[in-house]
């Protein structure tokens, strides 16, 4: 049984097949291992589901995601920051996997994982009060789970390392001019954009949207490397070794960043 993660499958008459995958681990949603598995297996429950025609990611009114659970990631040993990294790379690719569209509604803040988690979706909604950051450069890590291939994609390589190298906030006016949301609103309407981009695709052809976006997915994964064994297998090794040479200063959750502070 899930603690941190539910799927709702919204039933009314405009919106029924649009399904709510519901992050919910207050204050701030700082993903663990248990986490991150949590949100594996319910992209895969709702990856067959024929009542389910898109899917809205969601942290809540309050919080997307500060990231990884630091204190939970300085209990670790080398191998098991390995098997950690493997498993948040899981879930991501799980969400990504979805093969119906996907939104991610964007509260509060997307720093670190949680930045990664969001672009793992087709399209991203966010307030205009959120912050982001590719924050693990402040706890002496450095992106995982796919994230720097992913922001690299949408903001190319210069600025990726800009972001990654300083871990600085940014606001969301500026994530969407770098592309990394698609749509800025009023906070107290993000999860009702979310639904209504989803809506969209409810008489869709299921079937020949999912062959669509695999087809798109593959471009990105053959341009970026993301399915190579080698390019995985080197990004793991990187992140062990970080993880393993023991910086510390970092913040309670957020990947080192205090989403209060800054």
């Amino acid at each position: 049984m899930s603690e941190f993660v539910s799927v709702v499958v919204r039933d009314g008459a405009d919106s029924a097949g649009v399904a709510t995958l519901v992050l919910s681990r207050p204050p701030t949603n700082a993903m663990t291992r248990q986490f991150y598995r949590e949100i594996a297996a319910a992209a895969a429950e709702l990856a067959p589901r024929d009542d389910v025609a898109a899917v809205v990611l969601f942290g809540g009114h309050e919080i997307f995601s500060a990231g990884d659970d630091i204190p939970e990631l300085r209990t670790l040993t080398a191998p098991e920051a390995d098997t950690a990294a493997r498993v948040r790379r899981e879930a991501v690719d799980a969400v990504a996997a979805i093969p119906k569209p996907t939104v991610a509604a964007i509260t509060g803040y997307a720093l670190g994982a949680g930045l990664t988690l969001a672009l793992a979706a087709d399209w991203r909604v966010s307030g205009d009060n959120v912050k982001f950051g590719a924050t693990e450069i402040l706890a002496g890590l450095i992106p995982d789970g796919g994230g720097m291939a992913r922001l690299t994609h949408a903001t190319g390589a210069s600025k990726a390392k800009e972001l990654v190298f300083s871990g600085r906030f940014f606001d969301a006016e500026e994530a969407l001019a770098l592309g990394l949301i698609d749509e800025m609103v009023a906070p107290d309407h993000v999860y009702d954009a979310a639904v209504a981009w989803a809506e969209r695709f409810l008489d869709g052809p299921q079937h020949a949207l999912a062959a669509a976006k695999a087809g798109i997915n593959a471009v990105f994964e053959d341009g970026f490397g993301l399915e190579s064994a080698d390019r995985l297998a080197a990004e793991r090794r990187r992140y062990a070794e970080v993880f393993a040479a023991g910086h510390s200063g970092a913040g309670p959750d957020g990947c080192g960043a205090d989403p209060d502070g800054g």
